[in-house]
């Protein structure tokens, strides 16, 4: 029997539709079981946006936050925490300027 991932939504600020403006007014939901297997999927849907969210190594960069529900993600280096059925990941780009 294969085992099938769970299906989370992903949510993304407005700022990011900027770049990737082919995301913009479509649910999006992937199949993931960790942060890191999130922001593969959703690499697939929008090529570019895992190097946009994370640095060379792989690592969120610093301006960039995820939540899974209200809850900020704790792993930002390998983006190992898990994702279950149904739960909304929100990622978030700081930005900032005077």
């Amino acid at each position: 029997m294969l085992f099938a991932a769970p299906m989370v939504t992903v949510e993304l600020t407005r700022h990011l539709y900027t770049f990737f403006p082919h995301l913009q007014g479509q649910a999006i939901a992937v199949e993931a079981l960790t942060i890191g297997q999130v922001l593969g999927e959703l690499e697939k849907l929008a090529p570019g946006i895992g190097f946009y969210l994370c640095d060379e190594a792989g690592r969120l960069r610093t301006h960039v936050n995820v939540f899974i529900g209200n809850d900020m993600i704790r792993d930002r280096r390998r983006l190992s925490d898990g994702v279950q059925a149904g739960d909304k990941v929100t990622i978030l780009q700081a930005l900032s300027g005077g």
